[in-house]
């Protein structure tokens, strides 16, 4: 497992610039960033003002141990659908519910620990240069109700 600095985090995000922002949720900012070694990093930056944001972060951050995400996304799937200067076509919102059902599929039975993603939301679908769809924020493991 590789160790990244916080200084590492926030060179490869232009100093967590807006412009590399992916998102805002209710505990924190999605960043898009490089590495300074070419490698595509997606980053979390928490409100950890609350005991619910501090027991969000432990659970996401025990999903995401044990998931592998390969890819990077230009943006989100609401960035495309609100977007002035870009859209989707009927045959590539087909294309995103299809990846996103079978990554949802995937989650659910195949992956070793069963994840329930609890807030599938267009904010949450990040799409690659080739318009393929991937599910984000892997938020909750099958044990949730039972942590809450």
């Amino acid at each position: 497992m590789t160790r990244v600095s916080h200084g590492q985090l926030s060179q490869a995000t232009d100093g967590f610039d807006e412009s590399s922002t992916l998102g805002f949720r209710s505990f924190g900012c999605l960043y898009k960033g490089r590495l300074s070694d070419g490698t595509e990093v997606a980053v979390k930056v928490f409100n950890l003002q609350t005991e619910r944001a501090f027991r969000s972060f432990d659970i996401k951050c025990e999903a995401m141990r044990n998931t592998v995400h390969r890819n990077l996304p230009n943006g989100s799937l609401e960035s495309w659908l609100h977007s002035k200067n870009r859209s989707l076509d009927f045959l590539q919102r087909v294309d995103v519910m299809i990846d996103v059902a079978a990554a949802l599929e995937h989650l659910h039975t195949r992956h070793s620990t069963p994840i329930i993603h609890c807030d599938v939301k267009p904010t949450n679908i990040l799409l690659d240069g080739d318009m393929v769809a991937h599910v984000g924020i892997l938020a909750l493991p099958n044990c949730w109700e039972k942590v809450m």
